[in-house]
């Protein structure tokens, strides 16, 4: 505060810091809070706009076919979470706690269903266990064994679901097994613990919170995924597939809005006993810890490479088979080699313009989106002011982690398809896609720039208000250049889900501008399963060139902070 003449003033940089606070809470309130209340009326009307309160829930439930849907999506996402949770905790372990080789290999191997569609994994179990599939019928006959497992229903999309979100579970696992006091096990040593002993009181104590974390992120995925259920269902109804069906097979909008509500449900539950636990959470590593040592042992090793091998060898399986029938004439009569299924000229998809539409989409969610959660970020965790509303506007950034894509989806309908909103002429334009997007991923990017926002020296803050430096110049001089990487990382995370993201636009497009996602969902609901591989196949190739122009582009700023480093040691 300055005083001059007797009255006392603001600085300009506390009224740009209430402005802009004002500004992010404004945008989070009508892009995430408002559509939201919205669905949530909309669930307690009739099609006549009649309040009917709980008639909806009732009719839901009294319903056979539809309550059924609720039991088979609970089976299917605690099916999906036992069996992912337990094969990424192998697998992290394997690279974090044993002496395998390859282990750069596996992290890559885990990490490419990311790249890819969810309807990509279905897609590829169709082509190896559906009825003309290589494993069913045992490669044409040239084996002596055939396997049906029965994929379209239950079978088919727990593998599918498995797949999408063995990478989320493999990461939380990883992050939380690379961190250990090594004393810890020397003392279990030294009491005479066994390799089990160890285990139970030593290893899985200190990652429960990991975890219990993987188990939440794993089902709530599962629970909420649209594109897997649609490619390899079959007649085994989910929750994604009914409110699918109801909003777009029988334009009952507020059917639909009951079924967001029950889908909203469980993702809610975890997502706040997920921020519970993470409160709970302690330090794992103190200044007294020992890094953990990984001792040679033959026989761990060889079990844990055959894991490895195992998982990747299906995940890389998976996505060669994919590749391997966008190049086949006609499957399974005519195997030749062939490109005509990236001819989409002649397909449901619509030509090769739904691509070029992804792009476009991906790169303005990419820009747009990393600009809009820095300078919310930025806002919310560098500002002195109204921590009421700085509280608020936390709580609507991380909100979207409980919001599954179909539901923002819904929601958008409901608020911006309303002609006395303000904000009609979004509606059915490019830019609502963009905004569901980066409202769908915004946490995850939030998150990030909220951790590299908290890695800044608060002097700098401090240097420049005693220097008279202003925010804005503070912010472009300073802030930006520390947090590049961070930068960087949300800019890849908002393009590759943009590309890959069903869930989220399935609802929003418009007739004349499909997305690469939704021409897939076209394809297969017409029996065009080659040109949705190669579909698929493209969006992956570009998103690994995403990837791997990341990461050139981080490399190169390591560098260059390094050797700038260097010469400023070298002046000193």
């Amino acid at each position: 505060m300055s005083a001059m003449n007797g009255v006392v003033t603001a600085p300009k940089g506390k009224a740009g810091q209430k402005w802009l606070m004002v500004l992010v809470v404004a945008g989070l309130s009508a892009s995430v809070l408002l559509p939201l209340i919205q669905l949530f009326s909309k669930a307690f009307y009739d099609k006549n706009g009649l309040f009917v309160g709980w008639d909806n829930f009732i009719t839901y439930f009294s319903t056979p076919a539809l309550s059924q849907s609720l039991h088979n999506t609970l089976y299917i996402s605690s099916m999906t979470t036992a069996i992912a949770v337990s094969l990424a905790f192998l697998f992290a372990y394997a690279l974090t706690r044993s002496g395998i080789r390859g282990k750069g290999f596996y992290r890559a191997v885990a990490l490419l269903p990311l790249f890819a569609p969810t309807m990509m994994h279905g897609i590829a179990l169709t082509y190896l266990f559906g009825n003309q599939g290589l494993v069913t019928t045992g490669i044409f006959g040239l084996l002596p064994f055939q396997w049906d497992v029965d994929l379209y229903g239950p079978v088919g999309i727990v593998l599918a679901e498995i797949v999408y979100v063995f990478p989320q579970a493999y990461l939380i696992l990883a992050v939380s097994l690379a961190f250990a006091d090594y004393q810890l096990y020397e003392a279990a040593d030294t009491l005479g613990a066994g390799h089990v002993r160890k285990l139970m009181t030593v290893t899985l104590p200190g990652v429960k919170y990991g975890i219990v974390s993987a188990c939440f992120v794993c089902f709530t995925l599962s629970f909420t995924d649209f594109g897997a259920p649609k490619v390899v269902g079959g007649q085994f109804s989910v929750l994604a597939t009914d409110l699918y069906k109801q909003v777009i097979g029988q334009q009952n909008m507020t059917m639909g809005a009951t079924v967001g509500l029950l889908l909203i449900i469980p993702a809610l539950v975890a997502f706040i006993v997920d921020r519970i636990v993470e409160r709970k959470q302690h330090a794992a590593v103190t200044a007294k810890s020992k890094e953990y040592r990984i001792k040679a042992n033959g026989w761990r090793d060889l079990f844990y490479t055959v894991v490895c091998l195992g998982v990747s060898g299906f995940l890389l399986l998976l996505m060669a088979t994919v590749v391997l029938a966008s190049f086949i004439q006609v499957w399974p009569y005519n195997l030749d080699f062939s490109l005509v299924h990236y001819d989409f000229s002649n397909v449901a998809g619509e030509g090769i313009e739904p691509l070029w539409n992804s792009i476009v989409v991906a790169v303005l969610t990419a820009v747009i989106g990393t600009c809009v959660t820095f300078v919310a970020a930025y806002a919310i965790e560098k500002s002195q002011v109204w921590k009421g509303l700085r509280q608020a506007g936390y709580f609507l950034s991380i909100l979207p982690l409980a919001l599954p894509g179909l539901v923002i989806g819904l929601a958008y309908i409901f608020f911006f398809n309303n002609p006395a909103n303000p904000l009609h002429g979004l509606y059915g334009s490019l830019w609502i896609l963009i905004l569901a997007n980066v409202i769908h991923f915004f946490a995850v990017g939030f998150i990030t720039a909220t951790t590299a926002l908290k890695k800044l020296d608060p002097e700098f803050e401090q240097a420049a208000e005693s220097m008279g430096i202003g925010q804005m110049k503070l912010f472009w001089r300073v802030t930006v250049p520390v947090c590049m990487p961070a930068i960087i990382e949300m800019l890849v995370y908002f393009f590759i889900n943009a590309m890959v993201t069903i869930s989220a636009v399935v609802f929003l497009y418009a007739a004349d501008f499909k997305l690469a996602s939704v021409s897939i969902v076209n394809m297969d609901d017409a029996g065009d399963i080659a040109p949705a591989a190669a579909m698929s196949v493209l969006i992956v190739v570009l998103n690994i060139i995403a990837r791997a122009g990341a990461e050139w582009i981080s490399t190169r700023l390591r560098k260059r902070t390094a050797r700038t480093e260097q010469e400023k040691g070298q002046v000193a």
